[in-house]
């Protein structure tokens, strides 16, 4: 045991009881109770039918149900605004253990985590969604690549209408390097997914510059 426990508990991120062995950020009972939206299991499911039509990609999910003022928007708030990158690191990881029980990452060559512009990440220190895939990558055995740049800046998405963010989002990303994504499955991950226009913008970046790509979505949360 760490000797600074006996002086600082570490406490669960949510109910705040103190964490046991083998325990981290989450206890038990608040990680189990956290609602799975069990999508990976389902075809053509409620995360799909977002992109259905608009692009090819051969299967998506988010993994955990968010909506504000729940324990996962807690959860988020955590790790996007107050520094817990080791909390998204474990999130990562927790939906990497589930969802290679489930055969949903079977073939995934490459993981591109969503970027951040360098100006906002200067500020913010990290990128949440580079964090979760570290997790993910750490628990699976699947690279993390580079590939994926944000080549603007572009301003929060959050009271945006549904057309105003795929125009906030249209050209956003670039691909570096495609040569060496030929004919690869890449799993596009971002931290929550509501319309899903920044997957979309992601996606058409990388089969603009590498059409052979076979692309996966995935987002740790995912609205109703």
């Amino acid at each position: 045991m760490n000797p600074l426990d006996f002086l600082f508990p570490r406490q669960c991120h949510l109910c705040e009881t103190k964490l046991g062995a083998g325990e981290h950020y989450l206890c038990r009972p608040c990680l189990e109770h956290l609602p799975r939206t069990l999508y990976h299991r389902r075809d053509l499911n409620p995360m799909e039918r977002r992109f259905a039509g608009i692009i090819p990609f051969e299967r998506a999910t988010g993994h955990f149900f968010y909506a504000r003022d729940t324990d996962m928007a807690a959860l988020v708030q955590d790790f996007k605004y107050r520094r817990f990158r080791g909390l998204a690191q474990y999130m990562g990881e927790t939906i990497g253990r589930e969802l290679t029980v489930s055969g949903f990452l079977s073939g995934v060559d490459i993981i591109l985590p969503i970027p951040m512009h360098f100006w906002k990440q200067a500020r913010r220190g990290y990128n949440p969604a580079r964090e979760i895939a570290l997790g993910l990558s750490r628990e699976t055995g699947i690279p993390l690549g580079t590939h994926l740049r944000a080549s603007r800046p572009h301003r929060t998405q959050t009271s945006l209408t549904l057309e105003q963010r795929r125009e906030n989002t249209r050209s956003l990303f670039k691909i570096e390097n495609p040569g060496s994504l030929r004919g690869k499955c890449v799993l596009i991950l971002d931290d929550v997914c509501t319309t899903g226009s920044t997957l979309l913008a992601a996606s058409e970046a990388l089969l603009s510059a590498e059409p052979t790509a076979r692309i996966v979505l995935l987002s740790l949360g995912v609205t109703y």
